[in-house]
């Protein structure tokens, strides 16, 4: 089914102080329609990875190479009035990622999208050490049918908000994938400036 992106600027702003961290995880398509971007497959010379697993809902995250060990994943949803992606909540999942319940569950075929904070209002959050995580480090999803999806990291942008990939980030893909979302960048009015964004094929 074709359909289209919304075109207004999707930009959530997480209510907090100076270290406000994951406002501006923007630009998700409309889940009832999805998305008009072309598929867009992983470089030839990335493997095919695993096949697809069936359905079933993440309920944590574990990336060893920057002591991340969460054992809870929390709902995210798009805003029905402003098209904003949600984020976890500042006050209380500062160290919890959310995964895009609109989108496909870790390890599906299709783009799975999880987000998580850098920082807040509170202090360094769960992704406080995302600069120790490269390309081939893994991000471990469990889920709740007992098994655990296993990603490998094959690109990572860093990217100004207001230059953020939709397309790329969102896009129909013929197998399954990982985005995982956090920010960087200076803080300006409360915010931190940029999105860091990890592209990630299942593996196990």
């Amino acid at each position: 089914m074709r359909a289209t992106f919304r075109t207004a600027a999707l930009v959530v702003a997480v209510s907090g102080g100076l270290a406000a961290c994951a406002g501006g995880v923007k630009h998700a398509p409309d889940p009832e329609v999805g998305s008009t971007s072309a598929p867009a497959p992983a470089p030839d010379s990335v493997p095919r990875g695993a096949p697809a697993l069936r359905p079933s809902k993440p309920t944590g995250m574990k990336i060893d190479a920057a002591g991340v060990d969460a054992k809870k994943m929390v709902d995210l949803t798009v805003d029905a009035a402003t098209g904003e992606l949600g984020v976890p909540n500042a006050d209380t999942d500062a160290d919890h990622p959310g995964w895009w319940t609109q989108g496909v569950t870790p390890g599906e075929k299709g783009v799975s999208v999880l987000v998580a904070h850098f920082d807040t209002r509170h202090g360094p959050a769960l992704m406080k050490e995302v600069k120790k995580i490269g390309l081939g480090d893994l991000v471990e999803v469990p889920r709740e049918d007992g098994r655990t999806a296993r990603f490998k990291i094959r690109e990572i942008e860093d990217v100004n908000k207001k230059d953020f990939p939709t397309d790329k980030v969102y896009g129909a893909t013929d197998r399954p994938e990982l985005r995982l979302l956090t920010c960087g960048g200076e803080i300006r009015d409360g915010h931190r400036t940029n999105n860091v964004i990890f592209y990630a094929d299942l593996v196990a």
